[in-house]
């Protein structure tokens, strides 16, 4: 009688717990988002050393999600994303009107328009990012972050205020909304010198300033991490081009 009465409240427990759960969304299939037909031969072959089906089930990109990849480049996470949101799902591309310049990136990126008119792309100042509060569930910002403390007078792009850029984007975060960080692993000291040295930057200055304007630090991986780098190279010599030691980053805004 005992037991009876004991797997019967546990049945009644278990089928609570279940109805009270909250209803997660779908998890892409990442691997047939990368696989896609219409990716161009260029992008395909950055994939063995971005490995993006890893990294977005890492970042946890869902189906549905409304997602933003800034400083977009060619439009290869933009891509990779929207196979992924599905029709449900929204991808915004940003990308600064400073390397919106020459012929071969107009090119690229009229191209890229073409191909993919779902994505919405967007062009802004470098120094001055702007997106609506509570915008985006899921944004990756690849290879990029850094660059807010570069300034090139050849490409137009003054000196940046990294903390105001984190804290629009932290506003333009949906509560319990992710952003994702990869970067180049650069050594200790000052940030704008090695950024301008070398175009990497020390972790600990990232997890500083996205804990600074809010988000948490919610985890990081290793995967695309090589022990090997020499981290007072420059990242476009073609002895470590492709191959650097990089981190990635989970931050998440609190709910």
């Amino acid at each position: 009688m005992r037991r009876s009465i004991l797997a019967a409240l546990m049945g009644a427990t278990l089928s609570l717990s279940a109805a009270s759960l909250p209803a997660f969304a779908k998890a892409p299939d990442f691997a047939a988002a990368v696989a896609d037909k219409g990716r161009p031969a260029d992008a395909i072959a950055l994939d063995e050393s971005r490995k993006p089906a890893e990294i977005l089930a890492f970042l946890g990109l869902k189906s549905g999600d409304k997602a933003a990849d800034i400083m977009t480049g060619s439009g290869y996470w933009a891509e990779i994303m929207a196979n992924a949101v599905g029709k449900k799902g929204k991808v915004t591309a940003f990308e600064p009107s400073q390397f919106y310049a020459s012929p071969e990136e107009m090119k690229v990126w009229d191209a890229l328009g073409k191909r993919r008119p779902d994505i919405s792309f967007v062009r802004y100042p470098f120094e001055a990012f702007s997106a609506k509060p509570d915008s985006f569930d899921f944004t990756i910002i690849n290879l990029s972050y850094h660059d807010l403390y570069w300034e090139s007078e050849k490409y137009k792009i003054p000196r940046t205020d990294p903390a105001a850029f984190v804290k629009t984007l932290y506003a333009a975060t949906k509560p319990g909304g992710i952003v994702g960080i990869i970067d180049h692993a650069g050594l200790r000291g000052d940030t704008r010198k090695t950024v301008d040295t070398v175009h990497r930057i020390d972790p600990a200055q990232v997890k500083a300033d996205f804990t600074a304007a809010g988000f948490v630090l919610e985890a990081e991986s290793p995967i695309l991490a090589n022990p090997a780098d020499d981290h007072s190279k420059l990242v476009f010599d073609p002895a470590i081009r492709g191959k650097t030691d990089r981190f990635v980053y989970r931050f998440r805004k609190p709910k």
